[in-house]
């Protein structure tokens, strides 16, 4: 089998990223973008997806964290695109229920070739940890559209901020994991009766 790995950097005026990844990895990641809670947050597709990933970036944090959040999911995204390639002999499709404490969230994806996202996860405060709540939904949809992945992420149910988020990040993960696993019975084929993805 081909090795599926990817390696993505990503320069604006505002931020500097590189992201490398190993879809057949064993969950090790290595993280560091200069908001905690957003390694954090990627750190859990990394280990619950047992897929490798290093991320470095430097973004202009003294404005806010929106812009390295937006690049970083834009360049993980384009990462995933390209190291799945074809996509012959995936699952393609997969879904996740993951709870955390009082927390649960739930990740239906296909890896479709069309980005799409909604994205329902509401949070009672305007940040976790330092990261905006509001750039959850937005990296989201930016990783969907840059992966051309349809996804579905909703958080059904929760009181903690941090909780809801961790659970949503860890569902996404074991999603992936499935989705782009290889299915021995149709291994050199593309799972679509169009004939590409």
């Amino acid at each position: 089998m081909t090795k599926r790995t990817a390696v993505v950097t990503r320069e604006t005026k505002e931020v500097k990223l590189s992201v490398s990844l190993n879809i057949d990895g064993k969950g090790k990641g290595e993280i560091n973008t200069g908001v905690g809670m957003l390694d954090h947050l990627l750190l859990q597709i990394s280990r619950h997806g047992l897929i490798d990933i290093t991320i470095s970036a430097e973004g202009d944090l003294h404005v806010d964290e929106h812009h390295t959040a937006e690049d970083v999911a834009i360049a993980l995204g384009q990462a995933f695109d390209k190291a799945l390639g074809e996509r012959r002999g995936i699952r393609r499709m997969a879904n996740a229920v993951v709870p955390m404490d009082e927390s649960l969230a739930m990740v239906a994806l296909d890896i479709s070739g069309r980005g799409y996202a909604v994205v329902e996860a509401a949070f009672s405060g305007s940040k976790i940890g330092e990261l905006p709540a509001d750039i959850i939904k937005h990296m989201l949809e930016s990783f969907a559209s840059a992966a051309k992945i349809n996804l579905h992420a909703i958080v059904l149910a929760g009181q903690d901020d941090h909780h809801k988020a961790e659970a949503l990040f860890k569902a996404l993960a074991r999603a992936l994991d499935e989705a782009t696993q290889i299915d021995t019975r149709i291994k050199d084929d593309l799972p679509s009766t169009k004939g590409m993805i």
